[in-house]
C-alpha cells in the first residue's frame, strides 16, 4: 500500500520542496494536480508531452525523493453547462488521460461533471432527489444526452491508453455515491473507469465508507485520505446546508475555479467541516478503511487531501500522515 499526499496544499513550494516534505513525513506517494480547477505548478505539462528526457528528468525527482507518482489528479466539472468551463475542463482530462501514459502513470483522478438540466441551460443543477416527474426529466437529460455519450469517449481513451480513470464521488455532481458510480460504469460498459474512494463526502452523506469499499470492491481503483467531522449544527439543519455566501475578488480567500466561477465561502456554524485524518475519525476506524482497501488491492494508493480549514498546511498533513501510518500499523 502506498501513503502519500496530494499535493495541492504545498503549491507554495517548488516541486522538490513539496516532495522532500511529503518523506519528511514519512510517505511514499504523491498525486499531482494536472487540471480542472486549479493550477498546475507542479506539472510541467507542455514539457513533459514534448520531451522523453524531460519525462525522465521528472520521475527522476520524485525518485531521488523516494516518492512515487501514483496518480494525476484533474477534478473539475467536465460537463459543465457553461461552455467555457466544460471545453478546458473536459480537454483537461482527457489530456491527463495521455500524459499519465506518457509518464507510466496508471491513475488519473477526477470527477463525473454536473451538466445543466436540459440543452439550453447555462448553469449546471444537481438533481438528487427526483420525487417529481420533471427532476426524472432532468436527469435523464443529464445521463443519456450528456454524461453517457461523453464518458464512453473517455473510457475508450483511458482504455487505449491502459489508464484508469478513477472518479471521486463527490455530490453536486451525477456520480456521489456508489450506486451512481456503479451505473455510470454499467452505461458506458467500463473497464478502465472506476471510483477514488474519497470517505469525506462519504461520511456527511451518511455513508460508511468501509462498507462502500467492500461493496464496490475492484471498482475502487484509487483512494483519498480525508476526515469529515459532523458538527451540532446537524442537529438543526441537517446535512444539505445552503448557508454558504460570495467570496468578493478582492478577498485574501477568493478561489477561482474557472470562467466567472469561484470557491464559495464556508458557513459558520456549519453542520459539518472536511477536518484532518483522525480529527473526525478514530485511527481504529482508518485501520479498517485501509484493510478493507487492501483487501480489494494491496498496492492501491491513499493520498491524504488536505482540506482543514482549522489547521495549516504542515499541521493538517502531519496530523494526517501521524493517522494513517499509525492505522497501517495496527492492520
Amino acid at each position: 500500500m502506498h501513503l502519500g499526499a496530494y499535493t495541492a496544499c504545498l503549491h507554495h513550494l517548488p516541486l522538490p520542496e513539496a516532495l522532500a516534505t511529503l518523506r519528511e513525513l514519512a510517505l511514499t506517494s504523491a498525486e499531482i494536480n494536472s487540471g480542472g480547477f486549479i493550477g498546475t505548478p507542479h506539472l510541467p505539462a507542455g514539457e513533459l508531452r514534448a520531451s522523453e528526457e524531460a519525462r525522465q528528468d521528472y520521475l527522476g525527482t520524485f525518485a531521488d525523493a523516494g516518492i512515487t507518482l501514483t496518480a494525476l489528479n484533474c477534478n473539475g466539472n467536465p460537463l459543465h453547462a457553461d461552455p467555457e468551463v466544460r471545453s478546458k475542463h473536459s480537454q483537461d482530462v482527457l489530456d491527463s488521460i495521455e500524459l499519465a501514459a506518457l509518464l507510466g502513470v496508471k491513475r488519473v483522478v477526477t470527477m463525473s461533471g454536473l451538466p445543466g438540466v436540459d440543452a439550453h441551460a447555462s448553469l449546471p443543477s444537481w438533481t438528487v432527489l427526483p420525487w417529481e416527474s420533471s427532476s426524472l426529466d432532468a436527469r435523464d437529460y443529464q445521463w443519456n444526452e450528456v454524461a453517457i455519450p461523453w464518458w464512453k469517449q473517455v473510457q475508450a481513451r483511458a482504455a487505449d491508453a491502459d489508464v484508469k480513470v478513477a472518479i471521486e464521488m463527490h455530490p453536486h455532481n451525477l456520480v456521489y455515491n456508489p450506486g451512481t458510480l456503479e451505473r455510470l460504469v454499467t452505461e458506458v460498459d467500463a473497464t478502465h473507469i472506476g471510483a477514488e474512494m474519497d470517505p469525506s463526502h462519504l461520511f456527511w452523506q451518511g455513508i460508511d465508507p468501509v462498507l462502500a469499499v467492500r461493496s464496490l470492491g475492484e471498482l475502487v481503483v484509487n483512494a483519498a485520505a480525508k476526515d469529515t467531522r459532523i458538527n451540532e449544527a446537524a442537529k438543526v439543519n441537517g446535512v444539505l446546508d445552503d448557508r454558504f455566501t460570495r467570496v468578493a475578488p478582492d478577498d485574501p480567500a477568493y478561489l477561482p475555479l474557472g470562467g466567472r466561477y469561484s470557491l464559495s465561502r464556508w458557513p459558520e456554524q456549519s453542520s459539518w467541516d472536511f477536518v484532518a485524518v483522525g480529527r473526525g475519525h478514530d485511527t481504529a476506524y482508518w485501520t479498517e478503511f485501509l484493510r478493507a482497501l487492501r483487501e480489494v488491492d494491496p498496492d492501491m494508493a491513499v493520498n491524504i487531501e488536505h482540506e482543514d480549514q482549522e489547521l495549516d498546511q504542515m499541521e493538517g498533513l502531519r496530523t494526517a500522515a501521524r493517522t494513517l501510518l499509525d492505522a497501517e500499523t495496527a492492520l
